[in-house]
Parts: C-alpha cells; structure tokens; sequence
C-alpha cells in the first residue's frame, strides 16, 4: 500500500489529523494492509502519532503584565461602546434643569436665572451637589 493511505488508514484507526500520523520507517509500512497491521506498527515504532499542539500562553501572559502596569489602555485599545463627550453633558445638564424646576417654586425669578445659568456654566458636578448648593446658599 502506498505510504499516503497507509498515513489515512492511521489516522482513521487513531481518530486524529493526518499531520499527526508520522511514519518513521517507510519500508516497513508499505507491507501494512489491514487496520491491524497499522496498529501493530505503531505499537513497533515505525509510525508514529504526535501529541497534540497547544497554544502557547506566553504572549498572552507578556500582555496581562504589562496591562498590570497600566500600559495598553489607550483610547484605542478600549472596547465597548464609546461615550460620546457631548451626548453625556447634554444627559447631565437636562437632568439637572428637571431638579431646577421642582425648586423653582422656592426662588426668586433672580436665584432661579442665575441657577440655570450656573449649571449651563458647568458649575455643578451632578444633581446631588445642585440640591446641596440650594439648599445651603439659596434657601435659607
């Protein structure tokens, strides 16, 4: 039997690739016919079936390091959506316009104009501060 078959027929009886079947001594495998035969020259040695191939983590590892160390975080090396800069002011300054006007009812049309003002300014970092800000300076 040809050496090509005789490398199928290995990989059939062993369940594995045909770039796992080594053959080792080629004039003894052109006798070889039978699934037997086959058996009995990889227990002799004259084929040979290869270990499977891992994947090697090295790079892997090298990376998880340096990431350890802060480096590999830039912009583009983020995944995920992206937080577009103008979309989350525009969510900050309605929310804190809605928290304006359940106090509008407190202030003077001064307070409120310079308030409103103030947050369109960026003055406030979120609604808790703003409530805090009436609250202490505004409403007393």
């Amino acid at each position: 039997m040809e050496l090509n078959q005789v490398k199928q027929l290995a990989a059939r009886v062993y369940d594995v690739g045909i770039d796992r079947v080594k053959i080792i001594d080629p004039e003894k495998c052109q006798q070889a016919i039978t699934r037997q035969d086959v058996r009995d020259l990889v227990d002799s040695g004259a084929i040979k079936i290869l270990p499977i191939k891992g994947q090697s983590r090295a790079r892997a590892k090298m990376l998880k390091e340096k990431k350890k160390k802060g480096r590999r975080r830039g912009h583009g090396s983020r995944k995920g959506p992206r937080q577009n800069k103008k979309e989350l002011w525009i969510k900050k300054v309605r929310a804190l316009r809605r928290v304006l006007r359940e106090y509008k009812d407190k202030l003077s049309s001064k307070e409120y104009r310079s308030l409103y003002l103030k947050i369109r300014g960026g003055f406030f970092r979120d609604k808790g501060h703003l409530k805090m800000y009436i609250e202490e300076k505004v409403i007393e």
